[in-house]
Order: C-alpha cells, then structure tokens, then sequence
C-alpha cells in the first residue's frame, strides 16, 4: 500500500520547524515530490504554515540570494498526538529536527504513529532520519519510542520503522526578530546541499530523496562532521572572541587566526585519514569547502554562537580534544588544536551560561584541574603541556 497524504500526494512527517526542518529537509522533500507536514510547539510558525501551505527559503552566500517557494506544505501542533499519529501513519519518510533534549518528548506520538501504522496493517516501512547533534541518536531514539510501545507493537518496531543517522552540513543562522517579525515562516541558509546518511538505519529500500545519499561505514562520515565543519567553527569562535571579533569571517580575515585554523584542520584530517582510513585528497577537498563557506558573509554567523556552550565542546571525544585525541593516535603533535583548546578554556563571555560557569570553575579549582575533569587532559602528558602552554600565552596577548 502506498502512503500517501490526503492530497494524493506522497507525504513526509518532519518533527521541528525550526533551522534544520524549514532550513534543509523541507526543501529536500519538497523538491523530491512530497508534501511536507511541519510538526512542532511554535503555534505562531504553525498556524503560519497551515494557512500559507508554503514557505520562503533565502538562500545566500557572496554572490547573492535566492528565494525559494516550499510548497506543498502543512502544519501540526505537537500537542495534537492524533493527528500528528495520523499524518506518520499516511508517509514513509520522517525525520526530526527538534534538539536532543527534546527527543524525549517527542517520542511518545511517534510511538502513537508506530502503534496505528500496525494497527491499520501497514507493511511499508516508515523510514526516520534522525537530524540531532547527538552521538548515536537514531539508536537513542528508536530507544525512546519503544519505551512507550507494548510488545507486539516493538516486534512491528523492529521490523518496520528505520532509523538513520545523519550529519546536518549546512549553515543556518539565527533569523533576526525583525524578520520573523514581518514573515513568521521565512527561513535563511546557505546553498550547500548535501545530506549523508548512514545506510544501515533504514528498512527496506533506501528513499530517493534530492541531496540524500546513504553510505556505509558512516562513523567517518561523523568523525568528518565533527572533526573538521564543528571544530573549525568553534576555533572561529574561541579565537574571534579572544580578538574581539563579531562574526566568524571577521574571525577568519585575521591572518593569525585563518593560520591556527587551517593548522587545526590538517592535524584533524590527518587523523581522520589515519584512523578512518580516508583518502586525504577527499578531506583536503572538504577542508577547502568549508573555508570557502566560512566566509560567507551574508549569513552573519556570530562569534557568539560559534563559540556558546564550552563546556560541551570541550568534553574528551568532542569536536577539539576529540579531534587533537584522533591527530596524536596518527603521530602528530596537535599543536593548533591545542591552540583552540586553550581559546576554549579561556572563553569567559559573561552572557553564556556555561563559558561563566567554566571560568568560575578555573579560578576556583585551578587550570589543570578543569582541564581533567572536563576535556580529560591531563596537564602532565603531551596534550596538556601544549594546551597550558596556549593558554598562558593567550591570556599574555
């Protein structure tokens, strides 16, 4: 039986509205024929696109700007468990969007979606693409959900619902309130269009979706997310705050900073080729893409969010020790890694909850023991000489 919304027109389930689902997966399905249904707890953004039945996507970069009708689309309040039941029982494709704190809440209507799918007898696999900025979240999820199912209903779980792992590339900035205030719906991203996804979530054949290709082996393709794109931006970050920098490409034109960052990058790619067993001339490709998206001026990426939240970017395996962990099993000596590590450690913004937190920490207990207990790094070994030798001549800048 084919799944199909009420238009007649195959349908896509996407939970989140937000950057990611309006910024990226609404076009990508929009684009490959379906008709996207929007769920989210915005009521504002909801009603905007239940009644507009489409949005405006801006596309820009250094050339200029593209404005992109999405359409078909709708929307469901969260809320709604019935009706957002009804619309998973009528796709074949979802994906969620929401944030990984919020994964919990969600998962209780896509349980009630599971359970009238095996009610109604449906045989079509139901195919999740797990958008989250979380370490196996597919599994993490599919977890969730099968704790609000009973046990014939996790049988038809395991048997009929896919979910895939994914890693969002594309850059979507925060809408300043001005323009949500003028278009509640409008959305605006960069161009970059490309959606891999790990091959071994899915049940039954994989979907063709514009922009989505499934691979094997996705682990590289996480450790290339998070080694290069995250932890790029997060050097940006902790180096343009240091220099009193607004937005990453101000950043990025600062002689020193491009020098550490690109430092930085080879040491990861070096490590992900090591580790991974990846083709260096492919990651050297990727390296100058980011770069060249880096600078894109028009989105007005601020400092403040590349750099928000150190005390989750500096945890052991995540996007900077993570990455200076992979360079040092390929024999290197990370040194702008580390660079960026000690930028993180003497981020101190006084309106980020978790950089005020980090410093408190610092002058409480003291450099290495902060470094230890939050990133693993021990100021005795190789990693930690480098990071607390940074850090002192940072703060003597």
């Amino acid at each position: 039986m084919s799944r199909e919304g009420a238009s007649g027109r195959k349908q896509a389930v996407m939970f989140g509205a937000g950057n990611v689902g309006r910024g990226f997966l609404g076009q990508l399905f929009a684009e490959s024929g379906y008709r996207v249904v929007f769920v989210d707890i915005d009521e504002l953004l909801i009603g905007a696109l239940a009644a507009d039945q489409r949005y405006t996507l801006r596309l820009v970069d250094n050339d200029g700007q593209q404005d992109l009708t999405i359409t078909p689309v709708t929307g469901l309040l969260a809320t709604d468990t019935d009706a957002v039941a009804d619309a998973l029982a009528e796709t074949s494709i979802a994906a969620t969007a929401v944030g990984a704190r919020a994964l919990a809440h969600i998962a209780p209507v896509l349980a009630a979606g599971v359970a009238r799918r095996q009610e109604r007898g449906f045989e079509e696999p139901l195919n999740i693409i797990v958008c989250e900025n979380l370490k196996g979240a597919a599994a993490i999820l599919r977890g969730l959900v099968a704790e609000h199912l009973e046990e014939a209903q996790r049988a038809y779980l395991d048997g009929h619902v896919g979910f895939v792992n994914t890693v969002i590339g594309r850059m979507v900035p925060e809408l300043p309130a001005s323009l949500r205030a003028e278009n509640p719906s409008l959305i605006i991203a960069e161009p970059y269009k490309e959606l891999p996804v790990d091959a071994e979530g899915f049940v039954g054949p994989v979907p063709c979706v514009v922009g989505m290709e499934a691979h094997e082996g996705f682990a590289l393709f996480t450790a290339r997310k998070l080694y290069l794109h995250n932890a790029g931006h997060a050097i940006l970050g902790y180096l343009g705050y240091q220099r009193g920098y607004e937005f990453g490409y101000d950043a990025l034109a600062d002689p020193e900073v491009r020098s550490v960052l690109e430092g930085a990058l080879a040491e990861s790619a070096r490590g992900i080729a090591a580790c991974y067993g990846a083709d260096p001339a492919w990651l050297q490709a990727h390296v100058d893409d980011l770069l060249r998206r880096f600078d894109n001026r028009v989105l007005q990426d601020p400092i403040r969010r590349l750099a928000r939240d150190p005390l989750r970017k500096l945890a052991p395996e995540d996007r900077l020790v993570g990455a200076a962990r992979l360079a040092e099993r390929a024999g290197l000596e990370p040194v702008h890694l580390a660079t960026g590590i000690a930028a993180a450690l003497a981020y101190d913004q006084p309106d980020d909850p978790m950089a005020v937190r980090l410093s408190r920490r610092i002058a409480d207990e003291g450099l290495p023991q902060v470094m230890d207990a939050v990133s693993g790094i021990l100021a005795g070994e190789p990693l930690g000489a480098l990071v607390l030798r940074a850090h002192a001549a940072l703060m003597q800048a």
